[in-house]
Protein backbone atom coordinates (compact mmCIF):
# COMPACT_ATOMS: atom_id res chain seq x y z
CA UNK A 1 0.00 0.00 0.00
CA UNK A 2 1.44 3.37 -0.96
CA UNK A 3 1.40 6.42 1.26
CA UNK A 4 -0.96 9.22 0.32
CA UNK A 5 0.76 12.20 -1.19
CA UNK A 6 -0.16 15.87 -1.31
CA UNK A 7 -1.09 15.42 -4.96
CA UNK A 8 -3.73 12.90 -3.91
CA UNK A 9 -5.27 15.31 -1.41
CA UNK A 10 -5.24 18.55 -3.39
CA UNK A 11 -7.26 18.81 -6.59
CA UNK A 12 -5.48 20.37 -9.53
CA UNK A 13 -6.51 23.95 -10.15
CA UNK A 14 -6.38 25.35 -13.64
CA UNK A 15 -5.08 28.91 -13.64
CA UNK A 16 -6.60 31.12 -16.28
CA UNK A 17 -4.96 34.37 -17.27
CA UNK A 18 -7.62 36.83 -18.28
CA UNK A 19 -7.48 40.31 -19.75
CA UNK A 20 -9.92 43.09 -20.55
CA UNK A 21 -10.34 44.43 -24.07
CA UNK A 22 -12.76 47.07 -25.30
CA UNK A 23 -15.90 45.62 -26.84
CA UNK A 24 -15.71 46.17 -30.59
CA UNK A 25 -17.99 45.30 -33.51
CA UNK A 26 -15.62 42.39 -34.26
CA UNK A 27 -16.50 40.83 -30.87
CA UNK A 28 -20.27 41.25 -31.18
CA UNK A 29 -20.96 37.78 -32.62
CA UNK A 30 -19.29 36.17 -29.58
CA UNK A 31 -21.00 38.63 -27.21
CA UNK A 32 -24.41 37.89 -28.76
CA UNK A 33 -23.88 34.13 -28.50
CA UNK A 34 -23.27 34.47 -24.76
CA UNK A 35 -26.11 36.97 -24.31
CA UNK A 36 -28.58 34.59 -25.99
CA UNK A 37 -27.34 31.59 -23.99
CA UNK A 38 -27.51 33.46 -20.68
CA UNK A 39 -30.86 35.27 -20.83
CA UNK A 40 -34.50 34.64 -21.69
CA UNK A 41 -34.73 38.25 -22.96
CA UNK A 42 -31.26 39.04 -24.33
CA UNK A 43 -30.01 42.34 -25.65
CA UNK A 44 -30.07 42.56 -29.44
CA UNK A 45 -27.22 43.39 -31.79
CA UNK A 46 -28.81 46.83 -32.10
CA UNK A 47 -28.65 47.31 -28.32
CA UNK A 48 -24.92 46.59 -28.33
CA UNK A 49 -24.25 48.64 -31.45
CA UNK A 50 -26.13 51.54 -29.89
CA UNK A 51 -24.14 51.40 -26.69
CA UNK A 52 -20.86 51.29 -28.65
CA UNK A 53 -21.96 54.25 -30.77
CA UNK A 54 -22.88 56.18 -27.61
CA UNK A 55 -19.36 55.66 -26.26
CA UNK A 56 -20.40 53.76 -23.14
CA UNK A 57 -17.79 51.81 -21.22
CA UNK A 58 -18.03 48.33 -22.79
CA UNK A 59 -15.38 45.78 -21.87
CA UNK A 60 -14.87 42.13 -22.72
CA UNK A 61 -13.07 39.73 -20.40
CA UNK A 62 -11.04 37.24 -22.43
CA UNK A 63 -8.75 34.30 -21.71
CA UNK A 64 -6.74 33.38 -24.78
CA UNK A 65 -9.29 33.54 -27.58
CA UNK A 66 -12.23 32.67 -25.28
CA UNK A 67 -14.78 35.30 -24.23
CA UNK A 68 -15.49 34.80 -20.51
CA UNK A 69 -17.88 37.71 -20.12
CA UNK A 70 -18.48 41.40 -20.63
CA UNK A 71 -20.00 44.49 -19.11
CA UNK A 72 -21.54 47.71 -20.40
CA UNK A 73 -21.78 50.81 -18.24
CA UNK A 74 -23.01 54.34 -18.84
CA UNK A 75 -21.18 57.19 -17.14
CA UNK A 76 -23.19 60.11 -15.79
CA UNK A 77 -22.54 63.05 -13.52
CA UNK A 78 -20.58 61.64 -10.55
CA UNK A 79 -22.09 58.21 -11.15
CA UNK A 80 -21.93 55.18 -13.41
CA UNK A 81 -24.90 53.00 -14.30
CA UNK A 82 -24.18 49.31 -14.98
CA UNK A 83 -26.40 48.36 -17.91
CA UNK A 84 -25.31 44.78 -18.58
CA UNK A 85 -22.88 42.36 -16.98
CA UNK A 86 -22.77 38.79 -18.20
CA UNK A 87 -20.54 35.78 -17.62
CA UNK A 88 -20.63 33.04 -20.24
CA UNK A 89 -22.61 30.08 -18.84
CA UNK A 90 -19.55 27.79 -19.11
CA UNK A 91 -17.56 30.13 -16.85
CA UNK A 92 -20.18 31.02 -14.25
CA UNK A 93 -19.59 30.33 -10.55
CA UNK A 94 -15.83 30.86 -10.95
CA UNK A 95 -15.58 34.44 -9.68
CA UNK A 96 -15.50 36.22 -13.04
CA UNK A 97 -18.47 38.44 -12.21
CA UNK A 98 -16.55 39.71 -9.17
CA UNK A 99 -13.50 40.40 -11.34
CA UNK A 100 -15.64 42.45 -13.73
CA UNK A 101 -17.43 44.32 -10.91
CA UNK A 102 -14.10 45.20 -9.30
CA UNK A 103 -12.71 46.41 -12.63
CA UNK A 104 -15.83 48.51 -13.23
CA UNK A 105 -15.66 50.04 -9.74
CA UNK A 106 -11.98 50.89 -10.23
CA UNK A 107 -12.67 52.49 -13.63
CA UNK A 108 -15.67 54.37 -12.20
CA UNK A 109 -13.60 55.80 -9.35
CA UNK A 110 -11.02 56.90 -11.92
CA UNK A 111 -13.79 58.79 -13.74
CA UNK A 112 -14.66 60.66 -10.54
CA UNK A 113 -17.88 58.72 -9.96
CA UNK A 114 -19.19 58.65 -6.41
CA UNK A 115 -21.87 56.01 -7.06
CA UNK A 116 -22.33 52.86 -9.11
CA UNK A 117 -25.96 51.97 -9.87
CA UNK A 118 -27.68 48.92 -11.34
CA UNK A 119 -30.98 47.10 -11.66
CA UNK A 120 -31.32 43.34 -11.25
CA UNK A 121 -34.33 41.08 -11.69
CA UNK A 122 -36.10 40.60 -8.37
CA UNK A 123 -36.03 36.83 -9.02
CA UNK A 124 -32.26 36.72 -9.64
CA UNK A 125 -31.13 35.92 -6.10
CA UNK A 126 -27.71 34.67 -7.23
CA UNK A 127 -26.83 38.00 -8.88
CA UNK A 128 -28.18 39.97 -5.93
CA UNK A 129 -25.95 37.92 -3.61
CA UNK A 130 -22.90 38.78 -5.75
CA UNK A 131 -23.74 42.48 -5.65
CA UNK A 132 -24.32 42.44 -1.90
CA UNK A 133 -20.95 40.68 -1.42
CA UNK A 134 -19.32 43.58 -3.25
CA UNK A 135 -20.92 46.17 -1.02
CA UNK A 136 -23.99 47.16 -3.03
CA UNK A 137 -27.13 48.05 -1.10
CA UNK A 138 -30.75 47.58 -2.12
CA UNK A 139 -32.26 51.04 -2.48
CA UNK A 140 -35.56 50.53 -4.27
CA UNK A 141 -37.75 48.58 -6.66
CA UNK A 142 -38.80 49.41 -10.22
CA UNK A 143 -42.20 47.83 -10.80
CA UNK A 144 -42.59 45.88 -14.06
CA UNK A 145 -39.12 46.81 -15.27
CA UNK A 146 -38.15 43.57 -17.05
CA UNK A 147 -40.13 41.58 -19.65
CA UNK A 148 -41.06 38.02 -18.70
CA UNK A 149 -43.00 37.00 -21.81
CA UNK A 150 -46.68 36.61 -22.62
CA UNK A 151 -47.31 40.18 -21.50
CA UNK A 152 -45.93 39.59 -18.01
CA UNK A 153 -43.33 41.84 -16.36
CA UNK A 154 -40.87 41.36 -13.49
CA UNK A 155 -39.82 43.95 -10.95
CA UNK A 156 -36.22 45.12 -10.67
CA UNK A 157 -34.28 45.69 -7.49
CA UNK A 158 -32.33 48.95 -7.71
CA UNK A 159 -28.91 48.69 -6.06
CA UNK A 160 -26.12 51.18 -5.49
CA UNK A 161 -22.52 51.15 -4.34
CA UNK A 162 -20.93 54.22 -2.74
CA UNK A 163 -17.54 54.64 -4.43
CA UNK A 164 -16.25 57.84 -2.82
CA UNK A 165 -17.05 60.08 0.07
CA UNK A 166 -18.33 63.39 -1.25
Amino acid sequence: MRAASLADAVPLVQIIEARFEPMTPALLDAVLAIEQAAYSHPWTRGNFEGTLAAGHQAQCLLAGGELLGYFVAMPGFQEVHLLNITVAPAFQRQGWALVMLDALALWSRGQGAEWLWLEVRIGNARAQKIYLERGFARVGVRKGYYPLGQGEREDAVVMSLRLAQG
